[in-house]
């Protein structure tokens, strides 16, 4: 199955199922677990998506538990970075690298003139809109 046809699968309460999955890194899951972490309503709901992201070769199903065969990043995945059972947006290492520049400036600063500010305003913008499209990245997460 390509990516596209994968894309167009992982929407709503199944890319929900995958993501809590792949925050389980080598545990298997089993429906009622997903159900409880989820909020679904009933454990046949979970098992729905479950054999959903089962049959495009996601997910592989064992004894009544699932686990991760294959990881996509398609959709909203494509922003996050998987750090064992951490899901990170990409722009939160941009975001720390500026923060971390910014804040090495200001020790390093002796006196105030115009290159200095300069530098301290470039480096302050490229730390608040990195951290701003980390923020936004996460509110998208499913």
């Amino acid at each position: 199955m390509t990516e596209d046809q994968i894309e167009s699968f992982l929407k709503g309460n199944t890319l929900r199922v995958y993501w809590h999955l792949l925050s389980k890194t080598e545990d298997p899951v089993g429906a009622r677990e997903t159900q409880r972490a989820l909020g679904f309503s009933s454990p046949a709901l979970a098992v729905y998506h479950l054999d959903k992201l089962a049959d495009i070769g996601l997910v592989d199903k064992t004894n009544g538990e699932y686990r991760i065969t294959r990881t996509v990043n398609v959709g909203v995945l494509k922003q996050f970075v998987k750090f064992g059972a951490l899901m990170v947006p990409r722009h939160f290492f941009y975001a720390t690298m500026f923060t971390s520049l910014l804040v090495f400036y200001l020790t390093q600063v002796t006196r105030l003139e115009l290159l200095s500010a300069f530098g301290l305003l470039v480096a302050s913008l490229a730390a608040a809109i990195m951290w701003y499209e980390t923020y936004r990245n996460w509110k998208q997460k499913p």
